[in-house]
């Protein structure tokens, strides 16, 4: 694997772990905890998700030189809802009790930060090909993050995943997992997650420094 392979691999993976959306910089919390009852809702609103992060940030990238300095809040804002317009409608037509189920959090996509933040701290000051692995790489993370939430919540609230029974008919669910404080607790307990794993790999970097030093 060559040097620039391996500089676009770490770009990819700079959303999926080091930098990941949900579970590291905490953004996107609102649809993370509203519509993540079910492992399919999870994974449609990360679709969703993905398609208007990866092709926002690939027009920003574009027309980076074209946008003037003073509009471009603005402009990124028009350019994600035409993208959140489009994903709105293709909802609509592949299922309308999806739609229903993911509600307004669609057309709520436009304010995500995450969105928003990639177009501004990254598309407009880069071109193409690293755009399109960082938005690809935020957005598998943040698709990763939700999937991850929606699992626990179906498996424990409903004792199923993707609507398939796992434990039978004496099984009792959880049915604080399917209300809004099961989503807090659930991702708590994923952050948890996420800072022990990371204070260990500190810890570990830091005796291999002390080793090293020692020899």
């Amino acid at each position: 694997m060559n040097a620039s392979t391996t500089e676009r691999w770490d770009e990819f993976m700079e959303g999926i772990w080091r930098q990941n959306p949900l579970f590291v910089m905490v953004l996107g919390l609102c649809p993370a905890l509203a519509v993540t009852v079910s492992a399919v809702n999870a994974l449609s609103m990360g679709l969703a998700t993905t398609f208007v992060l990866t092709c926002s940030c690939v027009l920003v990238s574009l027309l980076r030189k074209l946008i003037p300095k003073e509009v471009r809040i603005a402009t990124y804002i028009v350019i994600i809802a035409t993208f959140v317009t489009v994903v709105d409608y293709l909802i609509q037509a592949i299922s309308l009790a999806l739609y229903d189920a993911l509600g307004a959090f669609i057309q709520l996509i436009v304010v995500n930060c995450i969105i928003l933040g990639r177009a501004e701290a990254h598309a407009s000051k880069n071109p193409l090909l690293p755009t399109l692995i960082n938005a690809l790489g935020m957005s598998a993370g943040f698709t990763l993050g939700l999937f991850a939430l929606g699992s626990v919540r179906e498996i424990l609230g409903a004792g199923a995943f993707f609507g398939v029974s796992l434990f039978g008919p004496d099984f009792q669910p959880w049915v604080v997992m399917v209300l809004p404080p099961g989503g807090f607790f659930v991702l708590g307990a994923w952050l948890l997650i996420f800072a022990a794993i990371a204070r260990r790999k500190q810890k570990k970097l830091a005796e291999q420094g002390v080793g090293g030093q020692n020899a």
